[in-house]
């Protein structure tokens, strides 16, 4: 039998290279939202909606309560505890002053955000309220339940002024029309998304998505709407007739959440695969596109793109914001809506002059010439440890980020490695550096966990100092949970006692005008 040979074909690897990102000015416009900011919430992240006010505050729905955050600062101004069960879908009004709510308790409830008062409760369905929206003339909100049902409110008398319930499942997406009080539309679970005209009381559309729809939205002409559901996003033409405009197929896994940005002329589209995706609305193609570590819930963008605020269902906040020039940053400094409940104190204390600030030149020399240990040195003298911790604080953190400051520990003299137990005991409780402080912690101890025994013994007194110093701290931070759990406890028997004070209220009096009604709510 003959053998034939043939030439040997080496293994194409070309075809798994990385493909080519191309940069456009979309994509280099996204990409100047600076670094994320986490926060952490308890809970999934339902809902977020900025203010359309400046400064462009977010109110942040999650468990039994609304936070409002400065974009700025990345900190609660407002924490709106009015809830005995789960909240959901808090937006505000157009003045940003008031914000409404629904709840698993069956009611909405209309909240102003300077004082936290409930203004408003509306009573009247008989599942959870998902989603709530103001209408385009402000004084009339909108909510969308599970019982699978729509109704329309009225701000002033607290009256159902209509309700629609032609959905056969959950209704969990709606919007209000951009150009008229009167129109609104409904997305549900039963797969349909459906128009519906408040003067008569009809429902003038209906379109079937194909999926549970999970968000809906006008585009600003309001003869356009979008629904989301699935893996799938549909454009509709409201005056011919429900036509399918356009299918979008990007994501591989629900959308949860659909946005505007860039004045009107971009699509945001948020999913449980971790993407955000961003489309150009005149050709419906992907521009750009952002990762997130887990599935995403809710997604919001301030005016002007300024910030994006992305909720994930471990309960964790991305925050992005666009950077701004010093100029324009100082210019809106101090400009506040409303009061918040707490400033908070930043690592950097006031009145120190800006050469104080920066880490000390001689650390930062050392830093560029890559002797660590030489600057860790230089940190930790007495004079700056003591008189400027944040110094210390600052060059640590350097070097977590560099992943050096193993190699600089593992240098320290003995008299150094006190200084720096000294420096960890004294400042493990200050709420400015206690994320770098334990982070530091734990690489000491990976460096000199073995050698403890080799220390002088006033460095193994300062270990031992140490390790209770942080066991006393985490008895402080379990006290201080259980304290804030027998408040929201408290909270909440409050709230219940002041809702049956105000039916007795309701019973004992029959209010005969506007006014007399709005002193019952009050009192």
């Amino acid at each position: 039998m003959s053998h034939i040979s043939y030439p040997f074909k080496k293994t194409n690897k070309a075809v798994y290279q990385k493909p080519a990102s191309v940069l456009t000015e979309d994509t280099i416009y996204w990409k100047k939202l600076g670094l994320p900011v986490l926060v952490k919430e308890f809970g999934a992240i339902d809902y977020l909606d900025f203010s359309p006010v400046e400064p462009y505050y977010f109110a942040a729905t999650c468990s039994v309560r609304v936070q409002v955050y400065d974009p700025i600062t990345k900190v609660v101004t407002k924490n709106i505890s009015k809830f005995v069960e789960a909240a959901y879908g808090a937006t505000f009004r157009g003045d940003g002053r008031l914000l409404v709510a629904g709840s698993e308790e069956a009611v909405v409830k209309l909240i102003d955000i300077q004082s936290k008062n409930i203004l408003r409760v509306f009573t009247g369905h008989t599942g959870p309220v998902h989603r709530t929206y103001f209408t385009k003339d402000q004084v009339k909100i909108l909510s969308y339940s599970d019982d699978k049902s729509v109704n329309l409110w009225d701000i002033a008398t607290e009256e159902k002024l209509a309700t629609f319930s032609e959905h056969t499942d959950y209704v969990r997406a709606g919007a209000a029309s951009p150009i008229s009080p009167d129109i609104i539309l409904s997305g549900s679970y039963d797969h349909t998304v459906k128009l519906y005209d408040c003067r008569s009381n009809e429902t003038v559309l209906t379109v079937n998505h194909g999926c549970p729809v999970e968000s809906t939205l006008f585009l600003p002409s309001g003869g356009i709407f979008i629904s989301a559901g699935g893996t799938e996003i549909k454009v509709w033409d409201i005056f011919n007739a429900g036509k399918l405009l356009a299918n979008i197929s990007q994501h591989h896994k629900t959308i949860t959440t659909l946005g505007l940005a860039s004045n009107n002329s971009r699509l945001m589209s948020a999913s449980l695969d971790r993407h955000v995706k961003i489309y150009d609305i005149s050709t419906f193609k992907v521009i750009h596109n952002i990762d997130f570590p887990n599935a995403v819930l809710s997604m919001a963008i301030s005016k002007d793109d300024d910030t994006l605020a992305v909720g994930m269902i471990d309960g964790i906040i991305s925050v992005r914001k666009r950077e701004k020039p010093a100029r324009l940053a100082d210019e809106k400094r101090g400009l506040f809506k409303f009061a918040p409940d707490h400033i908070q104190t930043s690592i950097v204390e006031e009145g120190k002059t800006k050469e104080k600030l920066n880490i000390s030149p001689e650390s930062d020399k050392f830093l560029r010439k890559m002797e660590f240990t030489k600057a860790l040195s230089a940190v930790l003298k007495t004079y700056v440890a003591t008189k400027f911790p944040e110094k210390t604080t600052a060059l640590i953190q350097e070097m977590l980020r560099r992943k050096v400051l193993h190699v600089a520990m593992d240098g320290l003299n003995e008299k150094d490695i006190g200084r720096l137990l000294k420096y960890f005991k004294k400042n493990v409780g200050e709420t400015r550096f206690s994320r770098v402080i334990i982070d530091a912690s734990n690489v000491f101890v990976d460096v000199f966990g073995n050698h403890v025994n080799t220390f002088s013994e006033s460095n193994k007194f300062l270990y031992t100092s140490l390790g209770k110093a942080i066991e006393d701290e985490i008895e402080l931070c379990k006290r201080i949970c259980e304290l804030e759990g027998a408040i929201n406890l408290l909270m909440a028997g409050a709230q219940i006692s002041s809702s049956n004070d105000t039916i007795e209220i309701n019973d004992t009096f029959t209010p005969s005008s506007k006014a007399q009604k709005d002193i019952v709510i009050d009192i």
